[in-house]
């Protein structure tokens, strides 16, 4: 099955933004839904500001005007009954992707739907659907002009043919695609946050600093990111959100440290706000 011509994307902060970027750069025609007009021209210029520096490093094949005009924002979701693939990127609650996604389903009657959930169960999320053969978790990474993974996340009720033609879109993204069966924290989150969460628990208990604890993963063992600075990128608040999610379902290992726990509701996030274990 091709890359789909006509891409949805509800939600455009950071991840919807990016995801949109991947999109527009393989040539669809990509519509951002967002909550208001404010929101709107945010997303429109952090889509803009994305193909601005990709065009800085000569990655574009053509303009970066015309690869833009492929973009609609809107505040209306309307225009995604005319999307044959519709991708939810709202922030990690059940109850705010369960609403969007059984919004866009009354919207559309032959799209696919996507989550991108980093560690919400897809068949949780199904089981709010009338069609869960046509839906499928497609975890992108932040930041995803520049990451090269997407966790292709199959559910009991996912069809075959979309779980085949799921790895041809990552493809044609100039992705590579990994296949795992719905499970908690999937295969990247649940191994990311217990390294992260290791690494705060050492931090606190005054092992080494945050530097020489990340530089001893990025020399040490060739990860292009110390798992702290990594936190940092992703945010605070949405590492303590999966932490928390993985402690229920898998056990006291997932438990937050308190160091993740105090940074949080001091509000220092990471690098969207300035401060977390580094200063940004």
């Amino acid at each position: 099955m091709s890359l789909p011509s006509e891409v949805g994307v509800y939600g455009g902060g950071r991840m919807g933004a990016g995801i949109a970027h991947a999109f527009l750069l393989a040539g669809a025609h990509v519509t951002i839904v967002e909550a208001d007009a404010d929101a709107v021209r945010a997303a429109r210029d952090r889509v803009g500001d994305s193909l601005a520096k990709t065009a800085k490093r000569d990655r574009l094949t053509e303009p970066a005007d015309t690869v833009l005009a492929r973009l609609t924002v809107t505040a209306d979701p309307a225009p995604l009954a005319a999307c044959s693939l519709v991708i939810e990127a709202v922030p990690e609650s059940v109850e705010l992707k369960a609403a969007v996604l059984t919004r866009v389903e009354r919207l559309t009657s032959e799209a696919f739907l996507a989550t991108n959930t980093s560690s919400l169960s897809v068949d949780g999320l199904a089981a709010f659907l009338k069609r869960p053969e046509r839906f499928i978790g497609l975890h992108f990474f932040n930041p995803v002009p520049a990451s090269e993974l997407v966790e292709v996340v199959v559910g009991a009720g996912t069809g075959d043919e979309l779980a085949a033609a799921a790895v041809t879109w990552v493809e044609a993204l100039g992705k590579t695609a990994i296949t795992v069966t719905d499970s908690p924290g999937f295969a990247s989150s649940r191994l990311g946050v217990a390294l992260a969460l290791e690494a705060m628990r050492m931090l606190e208990a005054g092992v080494a600093t945050a530097e020489d604890i990340d530089t001893a993963m990025t020399l040490g063992y060739k990860h292009p990111m110390g798992p702290l600075r990594t936190t940092d990128m992703v945010g605070l608040d949405v590492r303590l959100a999966i932490a928390e999610h993985l402690a229920r379902e898998l056990g006291d290992r997932f438990e937050p440290p308190a160091i993740l726990r105090e940074k949080v509701a001091r509000g220092d996030l990471g690098r969207k706000t300035g401060q977390g274990f580094y200063r940004w």
